[in-house]
């Protein structure tokens, strides 16, 4: 695989899933402009400095992308900086559990303001760049969960899966236009999320797991990378999960 002249911007870029999907696609020779939320700008600016060490070039920039202004923006001086982008990774997401009878409007709003409405914002102004110049790829992280529920996630599951259909809607519409748009499922994946789950709640997701491990960033990274490159340049509207073969 070969991303070499390549842009890319990966939202939710500067920790977990995210900051490997940077690393992996900086390896393959790809430039790529680092979303952070308000807050993470340390963690962005690290990031930077290896992808530097890599020989690519690391561009952090500040956006809330629920918020549909700022999407636009972040995209804007993404290919003000880079020149164009060749590649968009909608990978922001955050949780906010609890069981539908005690979860709150707020709850329920802010899961999906983040990680199905700033799919479409940041989509939509990218798309506007993607059909001018007949080419592109964008890649959505969905979640297993949104293929298969889970308890106390019922808003994440509700994001997620509209994270899957939008995507095969979009892979319909822009297909004619050369652009290439799949989703990728992770199953439990360690991050700073899944670490922080009770022992006994891991040790009864791993006895799901038929490969005997959670995942890492790098299997979900591996797998968007592929899918940015050029190998896969006869696969759009797909869901491909990385998720060990769990059983739910």
């Amino acid at each position: 695989m070969d991303l070499k002249g390549k842009s890319a911007i990966v939202t939710g870029g500067s920790r977990g899933i995210g900051r490997a999907i940077c690393l992996k696609l900086a390896k393959l020779g790809a430039d790529v402009a680092i979303n952070y939320y308000p807050g993470l700008k340390e963690e962005a600016e690290e990031l930077k400095k290896e992808i530097e060490k890599i020989g690519s070039r690391g561009y952090p920039i500040e956006a809330d992308i629920s918020k549909m202004d700022e999407a636009k923006k972040l995209i804007e001086q993404a290919v003000a900086t880079m020149g164009k982008v060749d590649i968009l990774v909608n990978n922001a997401g955050i949780t906010r559990d609890s069981l539908i009878l005690r979860m709150s409007e707020d709850d329920w709003e802010s899961v999906l303001a983040v990680n199905l409405k700033g799919v479409f914002n940041c989509s939509q102004a990218v798309a506007k760049y993607m059909v001018k110049e007949r080419k592109g790829v964008i890649i959505n992280i969905s979640s297993v969960v949104g293929l298969r529920g889970n308890i106390g996630q019922a808003n994440y599951a509700a994001s997620k899966a509209g994270v899957i259909g939008f995507t095969k809607s979009l892979a319909k519409e822009l297909g004619s236009r050369g652009i290439r748009v799949n989703a990728v499922a992770p199953g439990f994946i360690e991050t700073g999320m899944t670490q922080g789950f009770p022992q006994e709640y891991r040790e009864k997701i791993l006895k799901q797991i038929p490969l005997g491990r959670f995942g890492l960033p790098k299997d979900v990274a591996s797998l968007v990378a592929f899918l940015a490159s050029d190998e896969a340049s006869y696969i759009t509207g797909e869901v491909i999960s990385v998720n060990g073969g769990i059983i739910l």
